[in-house]
């Protein structure tokens, strides 16, 4: 009977068995193998499937570039601000969308050049033989795929799939989209290279590149996007300030089309050139525009003055009228040219002072030198106010929040004070000088009114005309000067290293990472699994899990046969099997010797569950004492399940369970079999009361004569662990052994047996360790020899046994290569 304590596990050891972790790991060599396979087939379509990555970068110099024609009397501005300032303005213009509107606008970046590969669509852009030019103040078929096929160097094949009666369009001149009505089916047309395309939904012409290709036949998809969208995009250049140079810039890009990246950041430092120097020559630009305006008011003045002149010129004797009034004429000029001087300076400073208090926009100011002041403080901070001016009108493009807005108003408001603050202060200084003058020129205009009303007359007209003409050419030589200083001026922005495609480049796939990790998941994921099966299995691997388990004996370690029967011994009696159980052969006399038992000796085997090998090990025990001409007759008592027949190609017909309910002789029921001195007594038809019959006095009858004719009775026994029946036959036995099979047999079992076994209900207990495989330690061929069934291995036990030749497309090689070179 079952008892609870059958099932405690007070046995059983729970450390971990890193052994034989191991050895089932490598066992699972096949896993790893499939695993590694399936690991770099799946990082070998990743990489394929995925685009390359490129990296492009440029390299600028930011610098105070002072115009080589600036002197002391030339020199518009001075310093507009330091470097950093620079810099770091620079910086957030080339991320401005004002800014990358210009270059996406100049390089036509709206537009794709698509080529379908097998795994994407591979930007072709400075790879196709032609280039589209557009039409922006007309509609393009918008976000839909455009094929084109060069079918020659003259000809080309337009085909758009359409898939409904409408398509949106965009006219990148206002940047708008519309419907428009299309054909309803496929559109295809053929074009000469350089004709103007002019459809409802089209308009472009197509030219050969400047180093066209001929790849004719190959179909290139055009896609025009979103201006927006794509201005969004490329705000993304990435800019970094050099560590070691707080005036070196580098602009990268990362991309699938290397031509691309070149192009736009060179057109990006280009546009920034052109706009910074523009801005550089906005204050000479309004100087000259200041001159101009000027200049036509005095052209009207000094007209009539000489008008003027010519008249009094006709009535009057000039030549006489000059004698005596060249010295107040040269007085005169000298004191209104100071005169006119001192006024230009108050007169601009006046203008400065509305514009200071009654405008936002400063960046339309004139240089002060266009005045005569020569006074630094205002030349410089005149310049710098207009610089924070375009700064900030810049910022409405790229910043959103007003903390960057605050700063520059803070900086505009305090350049703006201070300047106010050097006009007063030079203001009043300007007029005490106006004062001066004034009185010189009032006490020579005293003595000449003593002079005859013609001369005096004369004088008048002189020094207007005189005074006129002095100012225009002055006006005439400042335009010039700033003109110089225009056409001088140089960017503050270098080229130190253009962009450019020198191969190499490749910022990802990182394929070999990808091949690395598909290595480590290639092992970790059946590795894994492995320790999943050895941490849920519970039942025995190894030989250390049977001696851990139970101090009952191990006899006997049994390998996997490779027959097709179980009369593995008989068939092949050389082989390694063989031996393992002549071994168990040899332990069991052993046993007997050490008992005293003399005569018959009778061995019965029984195990945990039905499929652990009882027939197969009762079959070859038996064979092997026949084999050594002891009379050995295995007694099949298996009622429920019997098995023992098949192998010895007899009948069931009759057997044990005729002779005990009294329908046969014990002679009747023994078979002979094709094995000399082996005999066979089948269990014979299944009886409805198995256990009443084993226990009935015929079932001792039957083992006492019996032992009157053979050597040895080998018992087949139905599982202890599934029925009673073996523990009724234990009595009868002298020795009972024990099948436990590998990666079969439960642990618990043992503990089942150890508690049988201190009850008293086995004697004489010995194991028999079946279906033993340890392929990580002992290779393909298994020799189990003698004692536990330890094998000689190739070379070692040659001569001694036969190896079986293994199953398995792998292992079989191995053993021939193996059995070649022994």
């Amino acid at each position: 009977m079952l008892d609870v304590k059958d099932f405690t596990f007070f046995d059983k050891q729970n450390s971990f068995d890193f052994k034989g972790f191991l050895i089932k790991t490598i066992s699972y060599w096949k896993w790893f193998v499939i695993g590694l396979i399936i690991a770099f087939s799946i990082a070998h379509q990743v990489n394929v499937r995925k685009q390359k990555i490129y990296g492009i970068e440029t390299t600028i110099a930011v610098q105070e570039e002072n115009n080589p024609f600036f002197t002391a009397n030339t020199s518009l501005v001075f310093n507009w601000g330091g470097t950093s300032d620079k810099v770091q303005m620079i910086s957030t213009t080339l991320k401005s969308r004002s800014h990358n509107e210009l270059v996406v606008d100049r390089l036509g970046f709206y537009i794709d050049y698509f080529k379908q590969t097998e795994y994407f669509l591979q930007d072709v852009y400075g790879d196709v033989p032609f280039e589209v030019v557009i039409d922006k103040s007309k509609n393009q078929l918008y976000e839909q795929f455009i094929k084109v096929k060069m079918l020659s160097k003259d000809t080309y094949q337009i085909t758009i799939p359409f898939q409904a009666s409408s398509a949106g369009v965009i006219c990148y001149k206002n940047n708008t989209k519309s419907v428009v009505p299309v054909p309803n089916t496929e559109f295809k047309q053929t074009y000469k290279i350089g004709q103007e395309v002019n459809l409802s939904f089209l308009h472009w012409t197509l030219r050969l590149s400047k180093a066209p290709q001929k790849k004719f036949g190959e179909e290139v998809l055009i896609r025009f996007n979103s201006y927006d969208n794509t201005v969004s995009a490329f705000k993304g250049v990435r800019v970094d300030l050099d560590e070691r140079a707080g005036s070196i810039l580098r602009l990268s890009m990362e991309g699938t089309n290397k031509a691309r990246m070149v192009d736009y950041l060179n057109a990006t430092v280009d546009v920034l050139i052109k706009r910074q120097l523009d801005n550089k020559n906005k204050f000479a630009e309004n100087t000259i525009n200041f001159i101009d305006e000027t200049l036509v008011k005095m052209e009207e003045q000094l007209k009539d003055s000489g008008d003027d002149l010519k008249v009094f010129s006709k009535t009057n004797n000039v030549l006489d009228i000059e004698e005596g009034g060249v010295t107040y004429k040269s007085q005169l000029l000298d004191y209104d040219q100071q005169k006119d001087e001192v006024e230009r300076k108050i007169a601009y400073l006046n203008l400065l002072k509305n514009y200071l208090k009654n405008s936002v926009d400063f960046s339309k100011l004139p240089a002060p030198t266009v005045a005569g002041i020569e006074e630094p403080n205002i030349a410089n901070n005149v310049g710098k106010l207009i610089d924070l001016s375009i700064q900030r009108s810049e910022l409405g493009y790229s910043i959103k929040g007003d903390v960057y807005y605050e700063r520059i108003d803070n900086e505009i408001q305090s350049v703006k004070k201070v300047l106010l603050e050097n006009g007063n202060s030079l203001r009043s200084a300007l007029e005490y000088d106006l004062r001066l003058v004034n009185q010189k020129i009032q006490k020579v205009e005293s003595e000449i009114s003593m002079l005859p009303e013609n001369k005096q007359e004369w004088l008048k007209l002189s020094r207007k005309y005189n005074l006129s003409d002095n100012i225009y050419n002055t006006f005439l030589q400042k335009r010039s000067e700033a003109s110089i200083v225009k056409a001088a001026n140089l960017s503050d922005i270098k080229f130190i290293d253009p962009a450019k495609d020198v191969g190499g480049g490749l910022l990802g796939p990182k394929t070999g990472v990808n091949y690395v990790l598909a290595f480590f998941m290639g092992l970790l994921i059946p590795l894994v699994l492995v320790f999943f099966i050895f941490f849920i299995s519970n039942s025995i691997q190894n030989i250390e899990d049977i001696s851990s388990l139970t101090q009952l004996p191990l006899i006997g370690i049994v390998g996997i046969k490779h027959s097709e029967t179980n009369l593995s011994v008989f068939e092949r009696p050389k082989s390694a099997l063989s031996e393992s159980f002549r071994a168990i052969r040899s332990s069991l006399q052993f046993l007997y010797k050490k008992q005293s038992i003399e005569g018959t000796k009778t061995l019965m085997l029984t195990s945990s569950v039905s499929g652990e090998g009882k027939t197969f090990c009762s079959i070859n025990i038996a064979t092997v004492f026949a084999l050594s001409e002891k009379k050995t007759i295995i007694l099949g008592l298996d009622l429920r399940k019997p098995k023992i027949f098949d192998d010895f190609n007899i009948q069931n017909d009759i057997g044990a369970v005729n002779y005990l309910i009294g329908q046969k002789t014990l002679d009747e029921v023994i078979q002979h079999t094709h094995i000399p001195y082996l005999d066979v007594i089948t269990s014979g038809p299944i009886p409805p009361n198995p256990s009443e019959l084993i226990l009935g006095d015929s079932m001792k009858e039957m083992i006492m004569r019996l032992k009157e004719n053979y050597d040895y009775i080998i018992l087949d026994t139905p599982p202890v662990g599934l029925v009673s029946d073996a523990l009724e036959l234990a009595q009868f036995c002298d020795v009972t052994l024990y099948i436990v099979r590998q990666n079969f047999t439960k642990k618990e079992m043992l503990t089942l047996l150890n508690n049988r076994t201190k009850r008293g209900e086995l004697n004489n207990v010995s194991i028999i360790f079946n279906g033993y495989e340890n392929k990580a330690k002992y290779g393909v061929g298994y020799g189990y020899g003698y004692g536990y069934g330890y094998s000689y291995g190739y070379g070692y036990g040659s001569g001694y046994h036969e190896d079986d030749e293994p199953t398995g497309f792998f292992a079989k090689w191995k053993y021939r290569l193996l059995k070649r070179f022994k």
